[in-house]
Order: structure tokens, then sequence, then C-alpha cells
């Protein structure tokens, strides 16, 4: 029976190993990290459930100690602390795809299946035979595009230059490193050398692809070093931040603190903030403190200690390189699912070996133990339950982003709503239903024109609040957010002409924005474009001058600022600020707002009294109201307790 138990745990795992590159599924929004998450997520819980049932019936217990034990579960104690003393959200926290507790109990479990195996060969096969279609895979879909004439219409979802299983070239890229570092690696007595020279050279060549891939593309996005530097350095200055960080799923609040104006001269300065690092260790210091990076430093030194102790072992040669490479890669790249999961199926190898087994028999225990084991059965259900539960919200999620593209309001209210119930503590889900509620909001408005019924009001006013409501509750999840007050404040101007007093609220919304986020010249523009239209010109040149020093190559901000100097009758300044704007613009990539700001230039010099504005497709647009407006306005309740 124990022989049953390990064959299946050990093919278990070669099925996870083997599906982990090339799953994917269409049914959430995120395509490949979300689903890949959740299958690790769900494997473990089988895991799980047959290591309950084992000793039921073999009545037996079985027990290995080994080096890493310790360390890997000291780490992911780290990250469950650092959640409950720190993390505003805490649930989403612990979803996280990124970098979430989920990730790391699940890799963590992983890691004590793996290093309980009575051999690696077959594994090794797999891992071989994994490289080689991976490889395979990734060459077909680089040159799937040069043949996109010839290629059958079920393949045309495929034709896209940047697909690949992985959803970015980084993890792609990295995964492929590590085979081609194991299987160049093994030793001569464990292939022959053509197949090995074979399976060697196909990788190689699927790597190279990627690499040229990634020197030609944007790829993926990653913060500055400097910045992320930083970012270590400000969780200093608080002493329950310094040790236990600011909490998993909350890098962004800190980047957004240390982000200088010199981020706004690079061409990520659009990006609000980053959810990752730059590096793996500087994003494990900030989300969980000198507690979990001393924990993470501890598991590395120790399982280095591991790789110098079973360096002349023959069949854990590959693994020994493997892990150094690993150790090398999340130095300079920030953590990732596909990472982690190297990392710990890594270190479980390499303690295959290690430890004396004990065993227990069951019969001459207390039957405390059968109940103990049957309490953890019900665990095992209870964390399947809610991990479906999180699932189905996506699967929901992304009906509704369906609905949008065929412009069904019902169905994407309808899912949304689901999702929301599902998991009431996703943010993303929040804020679309937020969104999803103001545009029902003006659909009746616009549908209805003139003829808008008392029924037509209600629905607007019972929208209207779902939305405010809505993005308050993010506001409540996660308070330190700015771009969360950024959406506020746009839900309350663009209710201006359908709600008293939402201006004020508005103004204040964007206020906290910005005081969370001071070098976002983004959202000063957009706070001086709400003054514009109340015609507080002074007040909106204000804001339009602090978002052009922030970002002095913004011909957006020199555009809205020599209209706030001209509505003023500032002739002068309005001239030179349009001049600035004329400069800045690249006539030849942007001709129509070119000979937008020159028309409007002659006309600031001629200081006509009356300016037509032109509409453009083009970035040069001035804020406008919404032009629908209801009569008389709604009430909003009392809003003196949200400031």
């Amino acid at each position: 029976m124990n022989t049953v138990f390990q064959k299946t745990k050990t093919f278990l795992l070669g099925s996870l190993f083997f599906f982990f590159p090339f799953f994917f599924l269409p049914f959430t929004q995120e395509y490949f990290i979300t689903n890949k998450l959740f299958l690790v997520g769900y494997f473990v819980l089988v895991f799980l459930l047959l290591t309950a049932i084992e000793p039921i019936f073999t009545k037996k217990i079985f027990w290995t100690n080994k080096t890493l034990d310790i360390a890997v579960v000291f780490f992911a104690l780290s990250t469950i602390v650092s959640t409950i003393v720190s993390s505003p959200n805490k649930v989403q926290a612990v979803l996280n795809p990124s970098f979430s507790v989920v990730m790391i109990m699940s890799l963590s479990i992983l890691y004590f299946f793996v290093s309980r195996l009575q051999k690696i060969s077959d594994l090794s096969n797999i891992f071989r035979f994994t490289s080689t279609i991976l490889s395979f895979i990734t060459i077909i879909l680089f040159f799937i595009p040069l043949i996109k004439d010839v290629v059958p219409s079920f393949l045309k979802p495929l034709i896209i230059p940047s697909f690949n299983t992985f959803g970015n070239y980084f993890d792609l890229a990295f995964f492929l490193g590590f085979l081609l570092i194991m299987q160049i690696s093994k030793s001569k007595d464990d292939e022959s050398n053509l197949l090995k020279v074979f399976v060697s050279g196909v990788i190689l060549v699927a790597l190279s692809l990627i690499i040229f891939s990634l020197s030609r593309s944007e790829a993926l996005v990653l913060p500055q070093f400097k910045l992320s530097w930083y970012s270590a350095l400000e969780i200093l200055k608080n002493l329950k931040t310094a040790i236990f960080g600011v909490g998993l799923d909350n890098f962004s609040t800190v980047f957004t603190k240390v982000k200088d104006s010199a981020f706004n001269q690079s061409p990520l300065w659009q990006i609000d903030s980053f959810n990752v690092a730059r590096t793996t260790p500087i994003h494990v210091f900030v989300e969980t403190g000198i507690f979990g990076l001393i924990s993470f430093v501890f598991l590395i030194l120790k399982s280095l200690q591991t790789v110098f102790k079973n360096r002349q072992q023959t069949e854990l040669k590959p693994f020994l390189f493997t892990f150094v490479y690993i150790i090398v890669y999340m130095l300079f790249f920030p953590p990732s699912l596909t990472t982690l999961f190297l990392f710990y199926v890594n270190l479980g190898i390499l303690q295959v070996d290690d430890g004396k087994k004990v065993e227990y028999d069951n019969d001459n225990l207390f039957g405390v133990v059968n109940l103990g084991l049957i309490g953890f059965i019900v665990l095992v259900f209870v964390g399947g339950y809610f991990l479906t539960r999180a699932y189905l919200s996506e699967i929901y999620f992304k009906i509704a982003i369906n609905g949008i593209t065929k412009n069904n309001a019902k169905t994407v209210y309808d899912n949304m709503k689901k999702a929301r119930i599902l998991n009431p503590y996703e943010e993303r889900y929040i804020l679309n239903f937020s969104k999803t509620n103001l545009l029902i909001a003006n659909g009746i408005i616009n549908n209805a024109k003139d003829k808008i019924t008392e029924q037509d009001r209600q629905t607007i006013a019972q929208a209207v609040q779902a939305a405010i409501s809505e993005a308050k509750t993010l506001i409540t999840l996660h308070n330190e957010k700015a771009q969360y007050y950024e959406n506020l404040g746009s839900i309350y101007q663009s209710i201006i002409p359908l709600a008293k007093e939402s201006d004020v609220w508005a103004i204040s919304s964007y206020q906290r924005a910005i005081i969370l986020d001071p070098n976002n010249p983004i959202y000063r523009l957009q706070l001086g474009g709400l003054y514009y239209l109340l015609g507080s010109y002074n007040d909106a040149i204000g804001y339009f001058q602090q978002a052009a020093i922030l970002k002095p190559d913004w011909p957006n901000a020199y555009y809205n600022l020599a209209w706030g100097y001209y509505q003023s009758q500032q002739y002068d300044k309005a001239t030179n600020a349009m001049e600035n704007v004329v400069k800045l613009v690249n006539r030849s990539t942007n001709p129509k707002d070119y000979d937008k700001a020159e028309k409007e230039l002659n006309t600031f010099k001629n200081k006509l009294t009356e300016v037509r504005v032109s509409t453009s497709s083009g970035e040069l647009n001035l804020p406008k109201s919404n032009g629908s407006a209801l009569d008389p306005k709604l009430n909003l309740p009392d809003e003196s307790a949200f400031k």
C-alpha cells in the first residue's frame, strides 16, 4: 500500500512538472500566470489529501527530517506574519499571482513532497521531455507569423509575435535557460551523447530566438534599480515596516512614495506604480521586512551549504548548477511564479538523498491521531472550496470583460456582480464594478436624452451611488493607493452635471491622490483640468504649472497651461506656453497636434476674443464637461464622514 501511494505522488509530481510550462487557459483575464498558480494550488491540495489518507490505510506514519525543512518553513512563516501584521488588504495578499501567501505556501508544500521522493531519475527524464517539446513549440510560434498566410484558421489566435505559454519572454527565457543548463551538465552515463547534443541544440535554438525577441521588443517592463533600492530604504523609516515590511501585495504604495521627478523623464513615466521590485531580494525585504529577508537569506545559505555537500553526487550534479543559475537570476530580476516554482523544486531535488526516515506505527498511537487526520482532510476541502471560489470569480470577471467588447451591458453588470460576490476583496473587480455602474448611469441619460422619467432618475441615482460606494470600498481596503483616490475623483468629476457638491468631493479626492503620489504630473493635470471646467482659472494654472515642472517635456501640460492663461486674459504667458507646445510636439509623428498647436498659437498672438477649439485624435485636448445633465440634480448622501 505504501508503494501505491508513493507511485501516485511521483506520478502527480511528474504530471505537474510536465504541464506547468504549457498550461494556460483563456477563461481568466490573464491567461498564463493566474492559471499556473491555480494549477499548482490544486495539485498541492491533492498531495495533502493523499498524505492525510495514507496513514488511515497503511496504519503507519512516515517522516523524514531534511536539512532545509526549517528554513523553508521559516520563510513561509515570515510571509504569513507580514500579511497579518502589515498588508492592508489581507485577502488579496493571499492570492496575488506575483508574490502571495498561496504561492509561497503551495511551493513550500511542493518542496516537502519533492524532497521525499525515493529517486529523481524519473523527474530528470520528464524535464528532458518537457524541454524538447517546449523548445519545439517556442520555435514554431516564433516562425508562425512569418507564414501566417498558410496557417489554418483555428491557429490564427497564435499569430501574435509575443505569444508564448508563459505570457512573457522573461519567464520563458528563464525556464529554457534552466532546462539548457540541466541538460548540458548531465553526466555522460545518463544518456547517449547524440541525444544530449540534439536536446541541448533544440533548447539553445529556442532560447536564442527568445533572446532575439527580447532585444527587439519592450518585453517586460521593470522598475529601476535605483527606485527599488529607495523603496527598501523607505521601509526602514518606521519600526513596524522595518521588521515586518509593508505587507504582501503592497510594494506599489512604497514605490509611489519614492518615485522622484527624474522618473517622469523615463519612458515609464505614465505607469503609476509597480507591483514588484527590480530584484527578488529587494522585493522580499520591502514586503516582508527584516524578518522576511533574514529568513530568505537563511534559506539561500542553507541551500548553498547543501549544494556544497552534494557536489560529488553525479545524479544531483545538473541541479547543483541550475540552483546557482536560479540564485543569480533572482539577484537581477523580480520574483515570479516561474522563478519561485523552479527554485522550490530545485531545493526539493537537492534534498532527495538527505535525511533519515522515521516510521511510526499508527495502531499503537492514540485514536486522536486518526481524528486529527480527518480534521486535516476537512481543512484540505475547505481550502479547495475557497480556492475554487477565487477561480470562479476570475472566470466571471473574464466573461464581464468579454461583455464590454460586445457592448452588452447586462452581461458586464451581472458577471461583474457575481465576481464581486465570490471574491469581495479583489480590488480589480471593485474598480471595474465601480466604473460599470457609472457607465450605466451615463448610458441611461444619453439614451433618454430630454425624456428622463422618474424611474430613470431612481435608476441613475442607484447607479451613481453604487459607483461611489464601490470606489470608497477600494479606499477602505487599501487607503494608501493614490490611483484609488484618483478613481474616486474621476467619478465625482464625471457626475458634476448629475449631482450636487460632487465638484467639492472630486477636488478633495484628487488632492489626496497627489499627497500619496506627489511626483505624478498626471494627477495635477487632472485636478487643474477640473478647476478649468469650474472656471477657477487661477487654481487651474497653478496645477498646470506644477505638472509642467514635474515633466517639462510634456506638451499637454503646456497646452492646458496656455489655455488657462488665455482664459484669465494673460495673453503673453499664454503665447509663451503655446510656443513650448509647438517646440515639444513632433511634427512628423503628430502632424494634427502640431498643426492644432500652431494654429492656436497664431490665435493667441492675435489676441482673439473668441476661440473655437477644434477636436483632435491626439493628446492635445482640454478637459470637457460630460454635457449630459440632470435638472434638478441628484442629492448625494452626507459625505462628511469621508475625508
